[in-house]
């Protein structure tokens, strides 16, 4: 009995530990951006005026406009890219099937770093254009392996009865991926598309490796504004980054959450 009280009393200080480490820093940013005074150490008052300058200023308009834009196409080119090759993979039968399902989800376990490296690399061999075209290509890349995994894990899990009922009652292929195969999977490409529009709008590492002298994502932005210190301004333009990642996270869980449900009812 000892013992396990005291695993516990060391699991629950463990817990407590961690949560201060990583929440105690987030929540002082987001109090931060609503101090009076322009000082991020001195409390002065609560004030609105910071958020009323990111309203006003036309680079962060632009800056939240590009990583919009760039967050939306990289999922939907995502989306397609994904989908297909789990639903490709699913009618294969290799010995390759799992070192190609391994490949596919390698973006993942590669630091950012490196892949803003690849990325530089590749694109300055081929002597592309930094700018936009560079970012949504390399946004698309890291943000298929979210999609692909989810995907690939309802297709595994769904059985093909209703599949082959259909095409046994005459419905042609393309009809059973719309009537069938598409809707049992969309819960899926939503909760993939949701994770990886969060992961692509918060990205600094790789955008700034690829990004063009005249294209700027609002995260890059928060980055560059960092180098002359930390001010009420960036504190309220990372809480509105902040409020965004954490709607399209627990949109995404709810997803997931909702489709347990409907397949725990169904069986």
């Amino acid at each position: 009995m000892k013992r396990g009280k005291k695993k516990g009393l060391f699991a629950t200080s463990y817990l407590t530990l961690v949560m201060i480490v990583l929440y105690v820093p987030i929540i002082l940013t987001v109090i931060y951006s609503f101090n009076a005074n322009k000082s991020g150490t001195v409390w002065s008052g609560f004030s609105l005026k910071w958020y009323e300058e990111l309203a006003g200023d036309r680079s962060l308009k632009e800056a939240l406009i590009n990583s919009l834009v760039l967050a939306l196409g990289s999922c939907f080119f995502a989306i397609l890219i994904a989908t297909s090759a789990a639903l490709g993979m699913r009618n294969r039968v290799s010995k390759l099937d799992k070192v190609m399902s391994y490949m596919s989800s390698l973006p993942i376990m590669i630091p950012e770093i490196i892949l803003g490296m690849v990325f530089l690399g590749v694109f300055s061999f081929m002597n592309i254009p930094f700018g936009m075209v560079t970012l949504m290509i390399s946004h698309t890349a890291f943000c298929i392996p979210y999609i692909f995994t989810m995907v690939q894990a309802r297709l595994e899990g769904m059985e093909r009865n209703l599949e082959e009922a259909a095409l046994d009652l005459g419905a042609k292929p393309w009809e059973v991926f719309r009537d069938v195969t598409l809707p049992a999977i969309m819960p899926a490409i939503g909760s993939g598309a949701l994770l990886s529009f969060a992961m692509s709008f918060d990205d600094v590492v790789i955008s700034i490796f690829v990004t063009g002298a005249r294209t700027n994502t609002l995260a890059v932005k928060i980055y560059t504004k960092l180098k002359t210190g930390v001010t009420p301004e960036i504190n309220a333009l990372a809480t509105v980054i902040l409020l965004i990642t954490i709607i399209m996270v627990v949109l995404s869980e709810m997803i997931k959450e909702r489709t347990k449900t409907k397949e725990g009812d169904s069986i």
